[in-house]
Order: structure tokens, then sequence, then C-alpha cells
């Protein structure tokens, strides 16, 4: 007789990502780049900016031309010539002497700082008053100051933004070294599944997982590739596993992982090449009956039926693994955890982690976590649901008011 629910604790769970490689790499344009896992570090081979630049709209000067000006004593300073946008200077500045100048134009040769427009007075075409001092380097970049010729500027593992984009763009890069999307393969097993659009007979559902799962991989940064609904076979859903390993970086079964005669899920694992059965339960809940199985360096998932269980054991348990496996370094921000009071008292079983769909209320006194209480398999509280809250395995619970980390989902 099988032994299950020999159930393992999240931080060993965890302890599992490294035994899978990220996926290989490929090189995209720069407008296809966003959001993608960079994959090599990047060091510019210039500098930003690759001048002395202005900041504002005003005059180009030496800083000691305008020492001691006021209002009731400007310095007079004589206008030798204005610099074109995107131009080079072919003059340049000497003490007493200024340029009208841009925002973002090239300082001439002499200059050392601009004075804004607003600080000044045309007397004549070629004379200004100047009323507030400047100091070297005042309203410029210098040359290298944002960037420096040689200095890595991004590190291998994160996610692009706009911002990482734009720097990219700013060093010349048409194109980017990025990981590869993971490709997950889904199954989704039982006699009782019927896909979507077919209504279902007495004792029957529709195929919830593979399309919540799809949507989760997504938000994830992977490829969802569906394989349909196997039935409760063990040649059927051996095939398709043996087939969904051989084609994608990771595997989920959603079903299967239960205690039950009809349930092949472990039995198919083991008949896999290099097959090893990692995690055979967790002490979570919800989401105890998870499996996690290893064939040919890559993972495969037993989730649980039940839709809302399937949807927290991807959220907490799942998605680093596939963030890991894309290339993803992750850090404290990527956590996104953000701090409630919780609205109620909340029981909790030690020797599990409970994780606890909350909605979150904001009040005069600051954000509050309310449960959203029911049970596993009802959709509508995951609809309800901001977020999650954890109750830790040594805590036999939380009382109202209690500080806690909301989880988004």
């Amino acid at each position: 007789m099988k032994e299950f629910f020999k159930v393992t604790d999240l931080e060993t769970v965890f302890h599992y990502i490294e035994s899978f490689d990220p996926v290989g790499m490929e090189t995209v344009p720069l407008n296809e780049s966003h959001n993608r896992i960079l994959a090599v570090d990047v060091v510019s081979d210039i500098d930003i900016p690759d001048f002395n630049r202005s900041i504002v709209d005003g005059y180009a000067v030496r800083a000691s031309s305008t020492f001691g000006a006021s209002d009731g004593s400007p310095a007079f300073i004589t206008v030798k010539g204005t610099v074109d946008m995107g131009e080079v200077p072919d003059f340049s500045i000497k003490s007493g002497q200024a340029a009208s100048i841009s925002t973002g134009g090239m300082l001439p040769k002499g200059a050392d700082s601009v004075v804004m427009i607003e600080h000044t007075e045309a007397i004549d075409e070629s004379t200004i008053e100047v009323y507030k001092s400047v100091a070297p380097g005042q309203h410029v970049i210098e040359s290298g100051e944002d960037i420096r010729n040689g200095n890595r500027i991004l590190t291998a593992g994160i996610r692009l933004r706009p911002q990482e984009t734009g720097l990219l763009a700013a060093i010349g890069a048409e194109k980017v070294k990025v990981y590869r999307k993971p490709k997950i393969g889904i199954i989704s097993t039982g006699d009782e599944i019927v896909p979507v659009n077919e209504t279902p007979k007495p004792g029957q559902i529709r195929d919830v997982n593979t399309h919540t799962l799809a949507g989760f991989i997504l938000k994830s940064g992977g490829i969802p590739v569906p394989y349909g609904i196997v039935r409760d076979d063990f040649d059927s859903l051996f095939d398709i596993c043996s087939q969904a390993v051989e084609q994608s970086d990771m595997v989920f079964i959603s079903g299967g992982s239960s205690v039950g005669s009809r349930d092949f899920t472990i039995d198919v694992l083991s008949k896999l090449p290099d097959p090893e059965i990692l995690v055979h339960g967790i002490s979570i809940s919800p989401g105890k009956p998870t499996i996690l199985a290893k064939s040919r360096n890559k993972a495969i998932w037993g989730l649980p039926g039940h839709v809302v269980s399937a949807m927290v054991v991807f959220r907490i348990v799942v998605k680093p693994f596939i963030e890991h496996i894309g290339g993803l370094k992750s850090t404290p921000a990527d956590k996104k955890l953000f701090p409630a009071k919780l609205s109620r008292n909340l029981s909790s079983a030690q020797g599990r982690t409970d994780f606890i769909r909350v909605r979150v209320i904001e009040k005069e006194d600051g954000l509050w976590a309310e449960p959203v209480l029911g049970k596993s398999g009802l959709i509508h509280t995951m609809l309800k649901a901001d977020g999650l809250i954890e109750i830790d395995i040594n805590t036999e619970g939380l009382d109202k008011g209690t500080m806690v980390n909301v989880i988004p989902v």
C-alpha cells in the first residue's frame, strides 16, 4: 500500500528550485524586449552623455563670470553666439562671455555652467545682465555623469521595464539577449472533466484549470501549452506526459494528485525517463496534495483538481519555479507584499502553513485585510480576493488587528 502525504514543508520545497536549470537564451529586437528577462550583463561602450550638456534654457558661461551677481549688482556679460541643437559649437567661451543655449544643448569649450534665462535680462543683442551667480557645473550634466564607458549598467536576471529598455536604447543596443519564455505543458485529468464548449452532465464539470493555469503562466512570463483532457487511464496519461516532457520546459498535471484508486499520477511519473519524486504532499492549506517530480531535469507538478487550491498552489509554490527557469533572479522587491490590519480573528492548525484569501479594504486608519471565507472548490472566493495572507506553520492563529503582509494574486 502506498504511503501518501509524507508532506514536505514549504522551505524544503523551495530548496528544490535550484535543482532545475534555466531555459536557453535568444536574441530579440529591442522593441520586443519589454518584460523579458535579461540573459547577460550589459556593459556600456560609451559615455552618457558623451558631451557636457545643459539641463535648462539660458546662457552657457564660465561660473567665475557670475560670482557676486545679484539683483542690485548684476554681472554684465557679452553674448558671443548661440548653440544650435544637435550641433557642436564652433566657438569657445572666455571670461565675461556667454552663449545662448537650450535644454540639451552642448556647452561650448570654456563654459562650465549655465545661467537660467529667468535670472537674466537682455540689454541689447550682444549683452545680458545676470542677476544670480552660478557654481561650476550648475545646470549642467557632464560627459559620462550618467553612464561611464566600461561600466556594467544592467545585470543578468532582471525583468526589463521601460526604464531598462530606454537605457539600452541610449547605448544603441538594437538587439537584446534574453531568456526564452518557458513552455509550460498543461494536462487536465479526470473522467468527470469536459471541455468548456460542452454542457456537463450530472457529475461532470467543465475544464476550468487549463484556462486559469494558462492565464497565470502568461502572467509569470511563460508560454502555456495545453495538451487537453486525459481520462483516468494509465496508458493515455503516460503517453501525453511523455509528449509534454519532451516538448515543454515544465509540465502541470491538474487533478490526479489526491488519494484515489483511479489516480495514476505517481505511477505515471515513476515510469518517465530519469524519474524522481521530490515532493508528494506539501504542508499547506489549501493545496496539501501537491506533487513535484523531476524527469529529464524538468519539473512536473501534480496540482490539486480544485480550482482555488490549484490557484493558491500556483501563486505561492509554482510561480517561483517558473520565474527561476525563466532566468529571473528574485529580489525582496519582487515579492510586492503590502501591509494591512487583519479585520477578524483567524484560527489555524499547527503543523501546516495556511494561506487565507482576503479582500483589501481602505479605511481612514489604513488598509484592512478582510478574510474571504469559503471552501477550496468555490471559484467566487478567488474572484472576491485581492490577495493571500500566510499563517505560519507554528502559529495557532492570528488576532484581529494583527499586521499582516498581503500577497497579491
